[in-house]
């Protein structure tokens, strides 16, 4: 009989591979931008965002911290590694502004970063209580990352139009969710739990905006600055 710990591995594994493909899901953004050597009005906030958001899952997830959370640590290190490729790509084909702009955010979430690190260490002694504290701002991040598709959701209400919230990026939001929420609930972790329950019901209303407005969407009507606005919205819920 497979063992629950075995069970909540291969969950695991299955969710890693899930957030893999959502991490790459922006990929076109930036082969757009390696085309045209131009960030044109492309805003790198949501993987600024996503950047903190890894740093701090990957700290939670080490053996002082919150153990045995391997999966939780690889999977936010492969999404760190693919935000910085974006951010390395974003600068090289922005304007001076918008690079100094990205430099700022990075150089504030690593002094913050270490301050968390500080504080972890310095004033909390035990992983029960290391847990509590990173866990906490662990939730606090990734409720603001999804502040971003209420956005497109709201868009797509007003518009009654889902052109610009791509069907299998909801579906993978939503599956994504459901994974790691029963992950969080074979070894019970209510700082992953919270989180992805917010993102499971993030992905059905998605679902389910798109089975409502899929027949009013006039998919040939063509607006290229509305939509870059839209897919930036969409695109930063991957992390």
């Amino acid at each position: 009989m497979v063992s629950r710990e075995t069970d909540r591995t291969i969950i695991g594994i299955i969710g890693n591979v899930i957030s893999i493909l959502l991490f790459l899901s922006p990929s076109p953004t930036f082969v757009n931008i390696f085309q045209h050597k131009s960030v044109e009005e492309f805003k790198a906030d949501p993987y600024v965002v996503t950047v903190q958001n890894c740093m701090i899952w990957i700290f939670y997830g080490l053996p002082f911290v919150h153990p045995d959370s391997l999966l939780v640590i690889t999977i936010n290190s492969i999404g760190l590694g693919i935000e910085l490729l974006y951010l390395t790509i974003f600068i090289i084909y922005a304007p001076w502004t918008k690079r100094r702009r990205v430099f700022l955010y990075l150089v504030i979430e690593v002094i913050f970063m270490a301050i968390v690190v500080f504080v972890t260490l310095y004033f909390f002694h035990t992983t029960k209580t290391r847990t509590m504290f990173v866990g906490i701002l662990c939730i606090i991040f990734n409720v603001a990352m999804y502040a971003s598709p209420l956005t497109v959701m709201t868009l797509v209400i007003k518009t009654k139009s889902v052109k610009y919230m791509p069907f299998f990026l909801s579906l993978a939001n939503l599956l994504n969710g459901i994974i790691w929420v029963i992950y969080a609930v074979l070894k019970f972790d209510l700082y992953i739990l919270i989180p992805n329950a917010l993102g499971t019901l993030s992905g059905l209303v998605q679902i389910i905006l798109y089975a409502t407005y899929y027949r009013t969407t006039r998919w040939n009507e063509e607006d290229e600055e509305e939509g870059r606005g839209r897919s930036e919205v969409q695109l930063s819920n991957d992390a």
